[in-house]
């Protein structure tokens, strides 16, 4: 399933395969020497797309992609090495693979199919990891792998030339996989796992508070790109007939990188913008770098000078353009502004759940510090409650727990028969409990229109999503404004998209977070009309946390008040405005309203 508009994605199609036959065309009418670099570049791009497919939708960056084309690279090699020729250079490998000799294609798809089944592998363990150490175990993969080679030396010849390989990739060949591989990333990138994976690159906390399982989508990203990285290596080593492991370590792994972080990570078109500079900057460098004359001036030779423009580029890139050339959207994307897809919803939505949710004697405790001292709580379908409290007691931790962001350390929490103590956000998004935060999270390079649809495929099976998102954006008041992207929007707006997309997992219970902050008089007033039509008309059982006392007294029927972490007192709105406990501790001294 893709979520972007067919014709998004046509266009992209399209583009792609006009430019690399057009691209072939053109140097075939200049020189071989024109093929040759043509070929260099539609491999490299190949390895830029593979990298972009996973740190370009992840936001992790990677610099261990290398070592998938490496072993894609001789992977495909071996298999296609002539057997009298692996009888005299490797006369210590197995029977069954000194006597295998496939074709260029049979090998690559082989070579594809380990390259994944060693990324899987690899990938359970890295994917435990986030932000920096994740960075790290990717640049340990590629010293790992580059060690391997070098010492498996029956297998490789070391870090000796690994020659003889057929040069069947010619400059139609290298096409053929370009066009496959930016296919590929253009149809992942807005496939449901591609918008799952950029929601949680933009955010993890709220991307698991909408039911986005971010590891497993994160392992697809990098088994797929590692597969792409393999053609990538098994085209160039078909190339080159003779490579060493150094082909596949620093050096290509910095010049990856920066085509695809001067281009831009995020898109297809960023990958191939990325591709095009560089290789114009290091072909023109490279021919300057031996010495020239100008102007009557000898200029000497200068060693890496493509290596020093390069650098240069990625300095004016992440000053000039943090998010590279290209930008955060593909280029289709600009071009055709296409509105949201409005389906038939039904015009009457109910929640199935209708079991109590109840909390009992929740704790929370950092280290020495009690957030949160043994509350219990209890909401209703149907009911709107309020948890209201001064700053620092324990509100927000509160509802961390009830939403699986935060493992209690003592307590139960219970919906019907069905125990949800220490279940994961996602899980319990899937079980009809949505929310929102304190500070907005919301997916703010993503459209308002993918920011709840997203939302809507991660949960209940993904069933009727694009009708849950459209009516959750109806109910809020935002179907003009679905194409926008969501961080563009006021403030008032954000907050009503960030109800939208809780309200498209299709709960039973919904938890808020001072969803009226920031919001004037007009706003929040028809943010109380909606939460009571959600409440009234859905049967939504809400939990209200608001600094607004008057929004609390007008919308809740039952108010619970904790300070310091403990619950002072529970009631109606009249029993909590007269409590002497709840005037002292949070109204002050003195005080009533």
């Amino acid at each position: 399933m893709m979520t972007s508009p067919r014709i998004h994605i046509a266009a992209s199609i399209l583009a792609i395969v006009v430019l690399a036959v057009g691209a072939v065309l053109v140097a075939g009418a200049l020189s071989t020497a024109s093929e040759r670099i043509l070929t260099v570049f539609f491999i490299s791009l190949i390895g830029v797309a593979g990298i972009g497919i996973y740190t370009g939708n992840s936001g992790i960056l990677s610099f261990g992609h290398l070592a998938f084309m490496g072993i894609g690279a001789y992977a495909a090699s071996i298999l296609t090495l002539p057997a009298a020729l692996k009888g005299a250079t490797l006369p210590k490998l197995p029977e069954w693979l000194a006597s295998t000799q496939l074709d260029l294609v049979t090998a690559t798809l082989v070579a594809v199919l380990l390259t994944a089944v060693v990324a899987l592998i690899v990938g359970l363990a890295i994917n435990r990891l986030e932000g920096s150490a994740a960075v790290i175990a990717t640049l340990g993969l590629l010293i790992i792998v580059h060690g391997v080679i070098i010492g498996w030396r029956d297998v490789t010849r070391g870090a000796q030339s690994f020659f003889g390989v057929p040069r069947e990739t010619g400059v139609w060949t290298a096409a053929i996989g370009c066009v496959l591989a930016l296919v590929v990333a253009r149809l992942f990138r807005d496939s449901v796992s591609g918008l799952r994976l950029r929601a949680g690159r933009e955010d993890p906390i709220s991307a698991g508070a909408v039911g986005i399982r971010i590891r497993r989508e994160r392992l697809i990203a990098w088994v797929l790109s590692a597969a792409v990285m393999a053609l990538a290596g098994a085209l160039l080593a078909h190339f080159l007939g003779a490579f060493s492991a150094k082909k596949f370590y620093f050096a290509d792994t910095f010049l990856l990188l920066a085509m695809l972080i001067v281009g831009g990570m995020s898109t297809v078109t960023g990958a191939v913008t990325g591709a095009v500079v560089i290789t114009l900057v290091t072909e023109l460098l490279r021919r300057l770098e031996s010495g020239f004359s100008f102007a009557g001036l000898e200029v000497p030779p200068v060693l890496g000078t493509a290596q020093i423009g390069i650098g240069l580029i990625i300095l004016f890139a992440m000053f000039r353009k943090a998010n590279g050339l290209a930008g955060l959207k593909e280029w289709e994307e600009r071009v055709f502004q296409v509105s949201a897809e409005r389906p038939q919803t039904p015009e009457r939505q109910e929640v199935q759940e209708q079991s109590t949710l109840h909390a009992e004697n929740l704790t929370m405790r950092f280290g020495g510090l009690t957030a949160v001292d043994g509350v219990s709580l209890h909401i209703r379908p149907g009911e709107i409650v309020g948890l209201i409290g001064p700053n620092g007691s324990g509100k927000t931790t509160y509802l961390n727990m009830l939403s699986g962001v935060l493992a209690p350390t003592e307590g139960t929490i219970r919906r019907g028969d069905r125990e949800l103590t220490g279940l994961s956000s996602p899980q319990v998004a899937e079980l009809g409990i949505a929310r929102t935060f304190q500070n907005i999270r919301l997916f703010s390079d993503l459209t308002v229109h993918q920011n709840v649809l997203v939302a809507a495929l991660s949960t209940k099976g993904g069933r009727e999503a694009y009708a849950r998102a459209h009516a959750a954006l109806d109910r809020l008041g935002l179907l003009e404004k679905a194409a926008e992207d969501a961080g563009t929007l006021s403030y008032g707006d954000q907050r009503r998209v960030e109800i939208a997309r809780a309200l498209a997992c299709q709960p039973s219970i919904l938890f808020l977070d001072e969803p009226a902050a920031g919001m004037n008089r007009e706003e929040t007033e028809d943010l109380m009309r909606r939460l009571r039509e959600l409440a009234s008309e859905m049967g939504i059982g809400i939990l209200l946390v608001d600094h607004d006392l008057h929004l609390i007294n007008k919308l809740c029927t039952r108010i619970a008040v904790l300070n310091e972490g403990h619950l002072i007192a529970e009631g109606t709105p009249e029993e909590i405005r007269k409590d002497p406990a709840v005037i002292e501790a949070y109204l002050g001294p003195g005080k009533d309203q």
